[in-house]
């Protein structure tokens, strides 16, 4: 397990480059990372779950740890619906993981 100097379970960041990778074997896929680099002057790549982002370059985000196992590399999240990184539309299950506000029935 790696040493972390700094022990915070969310950091920001502004993103430097926001791109795809592809995963390892067995699996097939174009997943989206960002490479963030920290307030602490860290750079590290994040992965953005959830279909679809509104992420580019100089985006800021909430970065918080936990990484992708078929990713090399990507120890860390982007938090969704915190600064730049908005929440994953229409989602209604699991929403408070995808930054999704809670959708309002419409009354007559």
């Amino acid at each position: 397990r790696r040493y972390n100097k700094t022990n915070n379970p969310l950091k920001r960041g502004v993103c430097t480059i926001v791109k795809t990778m592809t995963p390892k074997k067995p699996n097939s896929a174009l997943r989206k990372v960002a490479r963030v680099r920290l307030s602490n002057k860290m750079e590290v790549t994040a992965y953005i779950q959830g279909v679809g982002h509104n992420l580019a370059e100089h985006s800021i985000v909430l970065v918080k740890g936990g990484r992708v196992k078929d990713l090399p590399g990507v120890k860390y999240h982007i938090v969704r619906g915190k600064f730049d990184a908005a929440g994953v539309e229409k989602r209604t299950s699991s929403r408070s993981k995808y930054g999704t506000k809670r959708p309002r029935i419409k009354s007559q």
